[in-house]
């Protein structure tokens, strides 16, 4: 009968969250303050999820389409750029 059913919440790799919409699962949000961001572009490696987008050097946009609200951005901003948002503000 296990036969019949598929793998089921099975991850088979890593970095897969750009196959599916994630974003809704969060309950805090990055917010980008551009007045205050440098683009030093510390954020953009440490994103788990490649949801920091830059073009030319400049940071572009978030993509909540997939970022989970772990806030890993907001922390390691040197310049306090990124502030965490709740999702119902």
């Amino acid at each position: 009968m296990s036969k019949e059913f598929g793998r089921g919440a099975t991850i088979l790799k890593s970095g897969n969250s750009c196959e599916f919409y994630t974003g809704d699962w969060k309950v805090q949000y990055p917010d980008h303050l551009k007045d205050k961001c440098k683009n030093c572009m510390m954020c953009v490696p440490y994103c788990p999820e490649d949801c920091i987008k830059q073009k030319d050097g400049i940071l572009d946009k978030i993509d909540l389409d997939y970022c989970k609200g772990c806030g890993i951005c907001a922390n390691v901003c040197p310049f306090n750029a990124i502030e965490m948002k709740h999702k119902d503000e």
